[in-house]
C-alpha cells in the first residue's frame, strides 16, 4: 500500500479534520500546513498531488501515538525514516491499545483470517526465525475491519444521542 493511501484511509477512519491532522503531525514533531495536508490527500492524478515518504507517514502515526495514548516520558518519538507494514500496524497497535485478539477480530472483520501466533510473527524483530513480512494484504484487510469497526461504534453513538 502507499504511504497516501494510507493517509487517507485513517483520516477516514478517524474522522479527522484538516486541524486535527496538522495537530497530530505538530505532536510528532514536524508541524505541516494545511495546504501540505490538502496535496497529501489528493489523488495521484492531481496536479498538486505530494507523495507522503516513510518519515512523513512515521510522523503521522508518532502523533496519532502522542494523541491517543500520551508522550512517552515527555519526550517526542523520532520518526523512521523507513516504514513497512510491519511498523505501520505496530504503530497502529500502541496507538489504539489494541491486543492481539482485538486485531485478529479487526483483519476478521475485514474479510481476512489469520490466527493470533501468525499475528506475533509481524511484532517480531526482522531478525527472528519466526519473523513475517506483513503483506498488503494484511494491511489492507486490518484498516478496512477497523473501518467497518470505527462506522459500527458512531452507529451506536448515533442511536444512542437520539433516543
Amino acid at each position: 500500500m502507499d504511504n497516501n493511501d494510507i493517509l487517507r484511509r485513517l483520516r477516514y477512519i478517524l474522522n479527522l479534520s484538516d486541524d486535527a491532522m496538522i495537530d497530530m503531525y505538530k505532536k510528532g514533531g514536524a508541524p505541516v500546513t494545511r495546504s501540505e495536508i490538502s496535496d497529501y490527500l489528493k489523488k495521484e492524478e492531481h496536479p498538486d498531488f505530494e507523495e507522503v515518504v516513510d518519515v512523513n507517514l512515521a510522523t503521522f502515526l508518532n502523533g496519532a501515538i502522542v494523541n491517543y495514548r500520551g508522550k512517552k516520558d515527555g519526550e517526542t518519538p523520532v520518526a523512521e525514516e523507513q516504514l513497512d507494514n510491519n511498523i505501520i500496524l505496530r504503530k497502529l497497535k500502541i496507538a489504539f491499545n489494541f491486543k492481539s485478539d482485538e486485531i485478529v477480530y479487526l483483519i476478521k472483520l475485514g474479510g481476512q483470517q489469520i490466527t493470533e501466533t501468525e499475528l506475533s510473527a509481524f511484532f517480531r524483530r526482522p531478525s527472528h526465525a519466526k519473523y513475517k513480512y506483513c503483506n498488503d494484504q494484511y494491511l489492507r484487510t486490518f484498516l478496512k475491519g477497523f473501518q467497518i469497526q470505527r462506522d459500527k461504534q458512531r452507529k451506536a453513538e448515533a442511536r444512542k444521542k437520539d433516543s
